[in-house]
């Protein structure tokens, strides 16, 4: 499938799908008509699979129409379950005493799913998809692949929350000759691994997901938190691909072209050469305030070309194949846009906070 025939699968899966939602007769027929036009196996799923199959150019035309595809058809959704409920009984002037007396509030999506459903509708309108994991990994995919030797302090247990697997399933720790060492994972790059072991390139993937640390919980960690990272992997990638990627998805998710973009050298096992990002503060345009620490810089992550011996793990050539990578905490993501002070309150379940947004 090319950019025209996407887009024109788009416009055929559009009209048809605004027929059926207008056809809902009830709030059961367009729940179906919903997962139908918009669910696991819409057309809009369909389409971004293949996006990864067109040419570089190509990618973003091509995210971009299936992100028109979802918001109008969703808009179109959402404009017909108002007109079903104006139709619904007590919803006229009469009073329907079979109602009962206590409403029910509908609810939201927490914050860091927002942020990550936000982030990903980004990157597919860049045209990457989206690649998941589990979140119990091997030493493999966690550690060994990613250019990080045993004797790493990663591996660590201050750092690191291992998992013994027997033959008669999870033991404690170090439990039963010839167990099976796993752990919780503590990054989402094994599904980077993952995904060249199973992919040929071209790969542009981000990876989304849960992840794990031996840390005690305050205000700016957290034994479990969410990371997105984004895997790039073509012939003559270079760092002016990263940086220009990353300047463009900063934009995006801050909605605003005067944001900027620092990086300064770094070190990651898995990335040469390495560098830490940042971003100009939103809030005091580089000023200086107390969210930035008054450095006029806030620390989103890091990022870099992905290490040659990366690649040799997972059997593609790096002297034909180049690749860049960059990741970041989704909780970082939501209190730098919301100014929220601390990574705990995300964990607390108050209403009182989850109700702001």
């Amino acid at each position: 499938m090319n950019l025209a025939e996407a887009r024109r699968a788009l416009a055929e899966a559009e009209s048809a799908a605004l027929g059926a939602i207008g056809a809902a007769a009830d709030v059961a027929a367009l729940d179906a008509a919903e997962r139908e036009w918009l669910g696991k196996r819409s057309p809009a799923v369909v389409v971004t699979e293949v996006i990864k199959g067109l040419a570089p150019a190509e990618r973003p035309q091509a995210g971009q129409a299936v992100g028109a595809y979802r918001a109008r058809v969703g808009d179109a959704v959402a404009a017909r379950r108002a007109e079903l409920a104006d139709r619904s009984p007590g919803s006229g002037a009469g009073i329907d005493l079979t109602l009962g007396g206590h409403g029910r509030r509908r609810g939201h999506l927490h914050l860091v799913t927002q942020i990550r459903r936000e982030l990903e509708d980004i990157f597919v309108g860049l045209g990457y998809r989206v690649a998941e994991g589990p979140e119990v990994e091997d030493d493999w995919h966690n550690f060994e692949a990613l250019n990080i030797p045993p004797a790493h302090p990663a591996r660590s247990m201050q750092d690191t929350i291992y998992v013994a697997l027997g033959a008669d399933g999870p033991d404690e720790l170090g439990g039963g000759a010839g167990a099976e060492h796993m752990m919780l994972r503590t990054h989402t790059s094994p599904v980077q691994i993952r995904t060249m072991e199973t992919q040929a390139p071209p790969i542009y993937v981000v990876a989304p997901g849960r992840t794990y640390r031996n840390e005690t919980l305050d205000a700016r960690h957290s034994p479990a938190f969410h990371q997105m990272e984004c895997l790039a992997v073509d012939r003559g990638l270079t760092m002016a691909d990263l940086f220009g990627t990353i300047e463009a998805f900063a934009r995006r998710l801050f909605d605003d072209d005067s944001v900027r973009t620092r990086f300064r050298s770094d070190f990651f096992p898995y990335t040469e050469p390495s560098a830490e990002l940042a971003v100009s503060c939103v809030f005091c345009r580089g000023s200086g305030c107390r969210v930035c620490s008054h450095t006029g810089w806030i620390e989103l992550g890091g990022c870099g070309m992905v290490d040659p011996n990366v690649f040799r793990a997972v059997g593609i050539d790096p002297e034909e194949w180049q690749g860049f990578a960059f990741g970041f905490g989704l909780e970082r993501i939501a209190m730098i846009r919301y100014g929220i002070n601390e990574i705990r309150t995300f964990f607390d379940n108050d209403l009182r906070f989850l109700e702001q947004y």
